[in-house]
């Protein structure tokens, strides 16, 4: 197993701490001296014709070999050598530089970070489904702390080419085959476009069996609509979202709701006071509440970083507020946390079991219809 496992991960949440505790004292101006690139904004061209045809450009797909980070599983859990379904995910954000808003390909250390998050995260589906994780020139994690029209443009060069990966993924996929959509985090903001503006209306609709936008928040009034799938309301639904943000208590979510208020959903209006869609993971429904004891594992790193473990029963998780998702006290992965008792870059990996077992199933619902 490889030793590194979780460390650059680590690096990173030490990292985030760091700034957290820094914002606690010196505001958001700070944070966006420290983050915010003060370059311009280069332009790139489009990837080249056929460019996700190569191997290369994928983080994880099959033909990847034993060390596509996607199949990597905890003790007492297998991937399957032949799911019956196939994963377009959306990596978080994992490039922090300043000195560029769209992270070159090559960059190993932000691909190395890629690899980790997918190996904890894109893993909780490996049961059901072939995971595809495409490499893309992801916006730099200063992009979502200014209202710079440079940002903007990363963020629209980022998309641009998860859609290159995307329908290149659909034509390789047999057309017979269901499909899951995930992302976290930039991946999840960059899924929520893709619902928009390539699948809600079209018969690719009809093979999605679940849409998991995680760590973004989607407004239940201006937003969700534009989605083409509805909520997930029951455990057992396919063909809809699911969306949840994670808070430990005593919560503070105003990092998130401030910005959100000040936005425009996509239906043009406000999104100022509307609540957002909260699927909890545990329970799988809309709304939902459940005591630790339901939950059946959360990924726990060892204490020399090589791996990582599950431990079932340990964080609970409901609803509340507008659509936040509290999981009570503050778990012992504490304090490495965002401000606001914000557990964002924990969100899948607190509940990788429940995921697992929510993508089982609302597949066999599907494969019911």
């Amino acid at each position: 197993m490889d030793r590194k496992f979780l460390y650059v991960i680590a690096a990173l949440i030490i990292l985030v701490l760091g700034a957290g505790i820094a914002y606690q004292l010196f505001g958001t101006d700070l944070f966006r001296r420290v983050f915010v690139p003060s370059v311009a904004f280069k332009a790139e061209p489009p990837q080249a014709q056929g460019a996700y045809a190569d191997p290369a450009m994928w983080y994880s797909r099959p033909g990847k070999g034993p060390n596509d980070p996607a199949l990597w599983v905890p003790a007492g859990y297998k991937p399957n050598p032949n799911p019956p379904a196939a994963l377009f995910f959306i990596h978080p954000t994992s490039f922090l530089d300043r000195n560029a808003w769209n992270m070159d390909l090559d960059n190993a250390e932000a691909n190395q970070r890629a690899r980790l998050f997918i190996r904890g995260q894109a893993s909780a589906w490996n049961e059901v489904a072939e995971v595809w994780a495409p490499k893309y020139r992801q916006a730099t994690f200063g992009a979502f702390l200014t209202n710079k029209a440079d940002a903007q443009k990363a963020l629209d060069l980022a998309y641009r080419d998860v859609l290159a990966a995307f329908d290149a993924f659909v034509a390789q996929v047999p057309k017979d085959r269901p499909i899951f959509l995930a992302g976290h985090s930039q991946g999840a903001l960059h899924l929520e476009r893709l619902l928009r503006e390539r699948i809600a209306g079209t018969p690719l609709a009809k093979r999605v069996v679940a849409a998991y936008v995680v760590g973004w928040p989607i407004s239940l009034t201006t937003d969700l609509p534009a989605l083409g799938l509805p909520a997930c309301t029951n455990a057992d639904q396919a063909g809809c979202i699911l969306s949840w943000m994670s808070f430990a208590e005593p919560a503070d979510p105003g990092l998130i709701t401030d910005t959100y208020d000040a936005s425009t959903g996509f239906d043009g209006q406000p999104r100022k006071g509307t609540p957002f869609l909260c699927v909890n993971p545990i329970t799988g429904t809309q709304n939902g509440a459940a005591p630790a004891s339901a939950n059946l594992g959360t990924l726990y790193p060892s204490a020399d970083l090589s791996a990582a473990e599950i431990k079932a029963g340990q964080v609970p998780a409901r609803c509340a507020g507008r659509g936040i998702l509290l999981i009570g006290a503050p778990p012992k992965l504490a304090p490495y946390v965002l401000p606001g008792n914000n557990y964002h870059v924990f969100d899948i990996s607190l509940f990788w079991a429940n995921v697992r077992a929510d993508a089982a199933r609302r597949l066999a619902s599907y494969d019911k219809e």
